[in-house]
């Protein structure tokens, strides 16, 4: 579930395995705990890219964070840490 109010978003994650919850408002860092998901503290930083939400997360780990965008009726993700690069793209129900 994403649900937005201007530039601030509240972001929920429920699955079968464990759920996950965060808040934030676009262009202010805050720390970020990634507890139900690898447990990790960091700051988290979103910002506007055009039309694509753009995450970097300082902490553990070097070029560390996140894109979303939609076209469409299709959500994509794009997951980066370090090298690596997880593409995911979601379908509205």
């Amino acid at each position: 579930m994403i649900v937005q109010n201007g530039d601030k978003f509240e972001t929920k994650t429920v699955s079968t395995f464990r759920n996950y919850e965060v808040n934030f408002t676009v262009g202010e860092e805050f720390e970020e705990h990634t507890k139900g998901l690898d447990n990790r503290k960091v700051k988290t930083l979103v910002t506007w890219d055009g039309d694509k939400l753009v995450c970097v997360q300082k902490g553990e780990k070097e070029n560390r964070g996140w894109k979303h965008w939609i076209e469409g009726d299709l959500l994509y993700l794009e997951i980066t840490v370090l090298d690596k690069v997880c593409k995911q793209v979601f379908k509205k129900a």
